[in-house]
């Protein structure tokens, strides 16, 4: 019997950002002799100290990208805009460095990767009304718009070229829910870490989307695709339904209204030179 091919390694990428700094050490766990990764891969546009396992990549390079990927086996995607912000910014990194990065992993024979998406792609459905993955897109801004295409993307990755991915649609990931309508889309730090594990560990997921939030029993989304990851949610917000269901914006505000939240105060914003 030929031997197994030796690992590869794991990559994320938006590493210098709030969740990259969250997911290093978890992730760094699963990488060196006899894990399931040879090493541990951190990038980011941001500046870093120059370490053996950093490697600065702007993803609107094309080039640069491939040299990113040489080597990697699996993927963390965080790299990009992540607010609501003006479509060119939001163009050049999350829909033109998207493409750079699963051409990349195609060249390179990466297998997985684990899409950070977004719960903005579904922004503009009513708090209260219950999504699932099968929902159609209703995104709240460019910043949805960015998230549905890199999900398109994976969907096209791997029914032509067969790299797996997990597009997780990310709801609020803060150390503590903050406001009335994170007693429905909190994520906490816990669970973000358990639920991008599973995404990587999981057998056999081709292209899976799931929404990535907490125990929170007025979710507004549902646990689909959970039970394929082996995804068990072990937080909750309702410790802080006293203090946090009357911090609403005004009633008749589309924050108030629909699931995006904030996001929906943000634009349109002036037309850049």
């Amino acid at each position: 019997m030929p031997p197994s091919p030796a690992p590869g390694l794991l990559l994320l990428t938006g590493a210098a950002g709030g969740l990259g700094r969250l997911l290093r050490e978890p992730l760094a766990a699963l990488c060196g002799p006899a894990q399931r990764y040879a090493g541990l891969r951190l990038s980011d546009l941001g500046a870093e100290p120059a370490t053996p396992d950093w490697q600065r990549c702007d993803l609107g390079e094309r080039a640069a990208t491939e040299r990113l990927l040489h080597g990697v086996a699996a993927v963390v995607h965080l790299g990009g805009v992540a607010l609501e912000s003006p479509f060119e910014g939001i163009c050049d990194a999350n829909i033109r460095g998207v493409f750079h990065l699963y051409e990349a992993a195609r060249l390179a024979g990466t297998r997985r990767i684990v899409f950070a998406s977004s719960n903005h792609v579904t922004g503009c459905y009513p708090q209260g009304e219950m999504l699932g993955p099968s929902s159609p897109p209703r995104p709240d801004g460019f910043y949805g718009v960015s998230k549905l295409f890199g999900e398109a993307m994976a969907q096209l990755y791997w029914d032509r070229y067969g790299i797996e991915s997990v597009c997780l649609r990310l709801g609020s990931v803060t150390a503590r829910p903050e406001d009335r309508r994170a007693l429905a889309t909190w994520l906490s730090h816990g669970d973000l870490l358990r639920l991008v594990r599973a995404a990587l560990q999981a057998p056999a997921v081709a292209c899976l989307t799931v929404y990535g939030v907490s125990a929170n029993p007025g979710r507004w989304w549902s646990e689909a695709g959970w039970a394929q990851l082996g995804y068990a949610p072990q937080d909750s917000a309702e410790p802080w339904r006293a203090a946090l269901q009357d911090l609403t914006p005004t009633p008749d505000s589309p924050m108030a209204r629909l699931q995006g939240g904030s996001f929906l105060g943000l634009g349109p914003f002036p037309r850049e030179p």
